[in-house]
């Protein structure tokens, strides 16, 4: 049957039956990406490019007009007369009229601006101070001592229309709006064309109008550039905090309800081992005829498998409230110093009976002369017990089952438990190392089991500071090896104090 999505909002944080999920999260930050992109007549942008105008304008206002005055003391100097300083004056007066405009659009919102009506204020400010060159270009001085007057008035064009094309970048248009007139009126005016130098001068500076505003123009395209990636980088920030977000969320609530359902499997076992009890305890009762005998052997017989299937069921129900306990961080160590050799040994004679039915062989193989292990035993003697089981449960008729107990490399002590039974898929070894988990041989197998043996072992060597791993081959067995670390292997002089707190 098809999946069907779910009508809760929790399909917004976590929707598995969406089969193309991680396409439609690229194509939505593709499309994030090409709505962010610049793109011709971008309002935003353009509003941004004013502001970046203006500010360059407010930042930089003192250049242009130093170059009026420098010009018209030396003007002075050379003896130009009044109408050079009344010059520099009216284009002092042009460009503080430009940045005190510009200034106001600084702190002006950029939401607020109306770009067509500023663009078109500023354009004819830059004007204006076009004019201001305009008679610059077309001034004489007959009473100058200066025979290449015009080159000079060429050079101080020339720096002013550099300036102006570094300043002015960020708005299209205010290089022509501010030196197309005074370029021309210097070529008409301001030259004698039938002299070499002048006309070559004059050619240059004709020749610097456009090469300067490709400059400009690229400096403008750079600057959108930078904005678009600043723009993108803040919508993508913004689409990652909201993912982060919408994480966080769907990790909390998984969390909470991990912690629901460990409280309620704990609260649950508990509730069920009660009238289970009774049942094991009248059921062995009637099958062992204590009271006396049943008249019909059938019963005696059905009662045998009451106790029998009880038996399995208690012991679900006791994994499933170790496993609750463990993820609900309830599971209390009692730690203390143990030989491990010994209590293997234990788990050993204890699966021995169940060994023997199924003609196996347990082989024993221990270091001798261990220090002990500081650890809880009651945990110690539930993964060995486990890691026992399942080795019996797998291998075949026959078999041999191979226990080792010794040292590691990295100076802790272990424990190896190994089948020659069917293997586990290296695919599937995730599988079995979850809850309720199990391979395709398990289930296949006449001898199902819960599923939460290993992640009860790996649980409790999480607890003790070591892990579990699983080593297995197809057709030649599985290795099951519990790791404690070195940090608990314990030194003759601190075995004395830990056993003396351990009894009192």
């Amino acid at each position: 049957m098809a999946p069907t999505r779910s009508n809760t909002a929790d399909k917004n944080i976590v929707d598995r039956t969406k089969a193309r999920r991680n396409a439609d999260v690229a194509r939505t930050v593709r499309e994030t990406r090409d709505r962010l992109s610049q793109q011709p007549g971008n309002p935003a942008f353009d509003r941004e490019m004013i502001k970046l105008h203006a500010g360059a304008l407010t930042g930089s206002a003192i250049v242009l007009p130093l170059l009026a005055v420098v010009v018209a003391l030396a003007g002075l100097f050379v003896g130009m007369g009044a109408i050079v300083v009344l010059w520099a004056a009216t284009t002092v007066a042009a460009y503080a009229g430009l940045a005190w405009y510009a200034q106001g659009i600084s702190r002006t919102e950029a939401s607020e601006i109306d770009v067509s009506e500023v663009r078109l204020w500023f354009l004819v400010a830059h004007a204006v101070t076009g004019l201001c060159w305009v008679w610059f270009s077309g001034m004489g001085c007959s009473d100058c001592q200066i025979g290449q007057f015009p080159i000079i008035k060429a050079a101080i064009l020339l720096l002013a229309i550099a300036a102006t094309a570094i300043l002015a970048y960020a708005l299209r248009g205010a290089m022509e709006a501010t030196f197309a007139m005074p370029v021309a009126a210097y070529v008409i005016l301001g030259v004698h064309l039938w002299l070499p130098v002048e006309a070559v001068m004059a050619a240059l500076l004709a020749a610097s109008l456009p090469f300067f505003s490709y400059v400009s123009s690229h400096l403008h395209r750079s600057a959108v550039m930078l904005l678009s990636f600043r723009t993108e980088k803040d919508g993508l920030i913004a689409e990652l905090e909201t993912a982060n977000a919408i994480s966080d969320e769907a990790r909390r609530r998984a969390e909470e309800a991990n912690l629901a359902k460990s409280r309620f499997l704990a609260s649950m076992s508990h509730e069920l081992r009660t009238p289970l009890n009774a049942i094991l305890g009248f059921s062995e009762v009637m099958a062992k005829e204590v009271l006396g005998p049943l008249p019909n052997p059938t019963y005696r017989d059905y009662a045998r498998d009451i106790h029998d299937s009880g038996e399995h069921l208690l012991d679900l129900i006791n994994e499933i409230l170790d496993i609750s306990r463990i993820e609900a961080g309830r599971y209390q160590l009692h730690e203390e110093p143990l030989q491990i050799v010994e209590t293997v040994e234990d788990c050993c004679h204890l699966i021995e009976l169940k060994a023997r039915n199924k003609d196996l062989r347990i082989v024993q193989q221990f270091e001798q002369d261990l220090p002990p292990l500081r650890a809880d035993e009651r945990a110690v003697r539930q993964i060995t017990l486990n890691l026992l089981s399942n080795a019996v449960k797998f291998a075949p008729t026959g078999g041999e089952v191979r226990v080792r107990v010794g040292w590691t490399a990295g100076g802790g002590q272990y424990i190896s438990v190994k089948d020659n039974g069917p293997g586990i898929p290296a695919d599937e070894i995730p599988v079995v190392l979850s809850a309720f988990g199990q391979g395709s041989i398990a289930i296949k197998s006449a001898e199902q089991g819960t599923g939460l043996g290993l992640p009860i072992v790996q649980g409790l060597l999480d607890m003790h500071g070591g892990r579990l791993e699983l080593n297995s081959k197809l057709r030649e067995g599985t290795e099951a090896i519990a790791i404690f670390p070195a940090e608990r292997v314990l030194l003759a002089a601190q075995t004395e104090p830990l056993r003396r707190k351990a009894a009192g």
